[in-house]
């Protein structure tokens, strides 16, 4: 690991808790405010929600493509950001195209920028949230809007070796067992969750991502209502490797902070060794048997 990643004995994380409405620059302001109040507190990395810069939105792929050609209003914004408070942050998700096919349908992008505004990383949500669900929109069709992304993002940072994943990813296991043996120590969640579908698997989904691979769940939500009626569970929290819920916060907005017992995850992951443990990969199915 280069000197810039190493970690300090003490690292803080945060997570920010919105309720994004269509109106872009309107959420970056505010965005920006509790951004400034998690690095007062001490953050050296914050993860925003999903959709944090728009949220209903009819217009997506426009703009996904202004921003893909330096007229958008989200990236500089993004960069000015984190230099301004030496913050690395993962910028929840934003509509971009695939890098380098700027007229290809956009994907729900989840950038990772370091405190010198640089892009370290970029995640495309793998899992796209085409269900019915009983609330007052009733079903929802990400992949009208979005493509899918086609692969695992784990990347060094000064808080540890960081997972990035988004929402609907959480109810997929496997991909948070592929992040933790790729060696993620943190794994970032920023989600729109449901009031519906919150309410009855969030805080389960969380903590039981976060007991499998001995994580930190840094898991950053909306919370509130949002254009068209839409309600979101909120519940931003952070859970540790313990599957202890350390940080939340139920509706409206929060930046909430905590320190990282780096010392308390690895002596933890020593005592239980899981993934020397794991048992059961990739079985083939012969004759209706597992073999």
């Amino acid at each position: 690991m280069e000197a810039c990643c190493r970690e300090s004995p003490n690292v803080t994380l945060a997570v920010i808790q919105m309720a994004s409405q269509a109106d872009i620059l309107a959420n970056l302001a505010n965005a920006r405010r509790l951004l400034e109040r998690a690095a007062e507190a001490g953050a050296q990395l914050a993860v925003l929600p999903e959709n944090f810069a728009a949220m209903g939105r009819t217009d997506l792929p426009a703009v996904g493509r202004a921003e893909a050609e330096g007229i958008g209003p989200i990236l500089p914004w993004l960069k000015r950001t984190a230099i301004d408070l030496r913050l690395w942050i993962v910028a929840g998700t934003l509509p971009l195209p695939a890098d380098r096919q700027p007229q290809s349908k956009v994907r729900a992008c989840s950038l990772l920028v370091d405190d010198q505004g640089q892009r370290v990383a970029r995640y495309d949500k793998l899992h796209l949230f085409d269900a019915q669900v009983s609330d007052a929109r009733g079903r929802y069709q990400e992949s009208n809007d979005y493509a899918a992304g086609d692969r695992l993002v784990v990347v060094d940072t000064p808080v540890g070796r960081l997972g990035m994943s988004v929402c609907y990813d959480l109810r997929f296991a496997e991909l948070y067992t592929a992040l933790r043996l790729a060696g993620a120590e943190l794994i970032s969640v920023p989600s729109a969750f449901t009031e519906v579908t919150g309410q009855a698997h969030w805080e389960m989904l969380l903590r039981a991502r976060a007991i499998e691979t001995q994580c930190y769940m840094l898991a950053a939500a909306q919370g509130g209502e949002h254009p068209g009626g839409r309600l979101t569970h909120g519940h931003s929290s952070i859970v540790d490797y313990w599957g202890r819920v350390m940080r939340e916060q139920t509706t409206g907005e929060a930046a909430l902070v905590v320190e990282r017992d780096t010392a308390g995850q690895a002596e933890t992951r020593q005592r239980m060794p899981v993934l020397d443990h794991r048992r059961f990969t990739a079985p083939r199915i012969v004759s209706g048997t597992l073999e």
